[in-house]
């Protein structure tokens, strides 16, 4: 019989034995892993996220947001996440073979890329419907770590060669769109909605992240402060795909949400804030330390 230790020997890139065992062996049941705290206007905010524990640090540049930040603010986030690090440069994030013909695999590696690179806080950029080169002028004028593509520029729009840095890409969830959802309109399953976002995913983001999105919003989700029915994302995790969830969450429902989906990543906003783009610092402290102490306990037994 072949033991996992012969296939390891087989295996020329340890990523790709990683991804095949967490997609041809089902569910991702790797936990939860990153924290993202986003909307984020000022260094004071940005640090206390940081020193609670945030992976990813979020300041938004989409143009509608009563969150954004001009390039000046971003660039001052920057440099005291830097500094917090104590790194002078931004962190390069491993970039994974890709293969074509199974996306699910590489961005099961990517994930696995991701998690090692945010041993120290990254500083994502959030996008919604801007050209590429302007998203990769900013990129390069604040020295971002990653980038979030939160309108309809589709899945390859998502590839690192685009802005010299890796993405998240977002998938909106309609809210009220699954039959175990309240809403009108009409229902679909949560393992048909997570079917079809599966068959659509390509191998060019770091990551896929889920957000809610509103009937009739043709800009995209996200800032709704609603969450979407949960048991998408965990249908879409028990097909093989870690995914961060975003969309309603507060410091009162993270523990909930961790333990019953054990997503692979969180992100918070507004559920986190004193006014629109400031931070509430015990709510934020609240979040991310119950995000990881659910974590811990939804691993157990795993």
């Amino acid at each position: 019989l072949t033991t996992p230790e012969a296939i390891r020997g087989l295996c020329l890139d340890p990523e790709d034995y990683e991804a095949s065992q967490s997609t041809s062996g089902g569910a991702y049941t790797g936990g939860m892993k990153i924290v993202k705290v986003c909307g984020l206007t000022t260094p004071e905010d940005a640090l206390v996220a940081c020193r609670a524990g945030a992976n990813l640090i979020g300041v938004i540049f989409a143009e509608k947001s009563k969150r954004r930040v001009s390039v000046e603010q971003a660039k001052e986030i920057v440099n005291a996440v830097r500094k917090f690090g104590e790194r002078s440069d931004r962190v390069t994030v491993e970039e994974v073979k890709q293969n074509e013909s199974s996306p699910v695999s590489t961005l099961v590696a990517n994930a696995r890329a991701l998690e090692r690179a945010t041993r120290l806080p990254l500083v994502v950029g959030v996008f919604q419907n801007q050209a590429l080169e302007v998203v990769k002028e900013i990129v390069d004028k604040c020295g971002l770590d990653m980038v979030q593509l939160h309108g309809s520029e589709g899945m390859e729009a998502a590839n690192r060669k685009n802005f010299g840095v890796p993405a998240l890409r977002v998938v909106d969830i309609e809210l009220g769109s699954s039959s175990d959802d309240n809403g009108g309109g009409e229902k679909k399953s949560s393992s048909d909605i997570a079917s079809t976002i599966l068959k659509n995913v390509t191998s060019d983001p770091i990551a896929i992240l889920l957000d809610t999105s509103i009937k009739g919003d043709a800009h995209g989700g996200g800032g709704t402060g609603k969450a979407f029915d949960w048991t998408i994302a965990e249908s879409i995790q028990n097909m093989g795909l870690p995914v961060i969830i975003a969309g309603g969450l507060t410091p009162e429902n993270i523990g909930e949400a961790v333990v019953n989906v054990r997503p692979w990543g969180v992100d918070v906003a507004g559920g986190v804030e004193a006014s629109p783009g400031l931070k509430d610092h015990e709510k934020v402290q609240k979040f991310v330390g119950g995000a990881k102490k659910a974590g811990v306990e939804a691993s157990k037994g795993f």
